[in-house]
């Protein structure tokens, strides 16, 4: 038997019973992540252990999964999560300088988030607004036309505006 770890997470009557619908059904392990994710914003340490007993799948496959797909996250995002365009339109206009002043401002790569919680950062192929490149998305808000001085300036509004927000 496994050594369970207690964590707190969100509706766990709702996601047992999302187990007890797949148990033993060891096809159904990236569905069971997918659905932990979605519920939670990313697969905690619990979810694991309750997918790997569910479904008699070793915790090791479990975790090779989630290392695998990188749509799954073992971390929570941040509040603000941040979309770096890397298409051809947004690296030919200066996509590269707004990668390394953002990574240098928040002090973190592509797939991390900051030691606050603020801001996370991803890298995607195409946000889809070529017309404005070099472009970055957080959350659901579109900047484009940017600029080293620009996209910092950007990263201090939000910051501003979450400061402002705790107090």
């Amino acid at each position: 038997m496994l050594n369970k770890k207690k964590v707190q997470t969100v509706d766990t009557d709702s996601f047992d019973s999302t187990l007890l619908k797949y148990k033993n059904d060891k096809g159904s392990l990236i569905i069971l992540l997918q659905k932990a994710q979605e519920r939670d914003g990313y697969v905690t340490e619990e979810v694991i252990y309750k997918i790997s007993d569910a479904i008699n799948v070793p915790i090791s496959e479990v975790f090779g999964v989630i290392t695998f797909y990188s749509q799954f996250r073992l971390t929570p995002l941040g509040k603000y999560v941040i979309r770096i365009c890397e298409g051809t339109a947004c690296h030919v206009n200066g996509g590269k300088a707004i990668i390394r002043v953002i990574m240098a401002e928040l002090g973190i790569e592509f797939g991390e988030t900051t030691s606050n919680g603020l801001f996370s950062l991803e890298s995607v192929a195409c946000i889809g607004c070529c017309s404005l490149a070099p472009v970055i998305m957080i959350n659901d808000n579109t900047h484009g036309n940017l600029t080293p001085e620009s996209a910092r300036k950007i990263l201090n509004e939000y910051l501003k505006n979450a400061k402002e927000k705790e107090a």
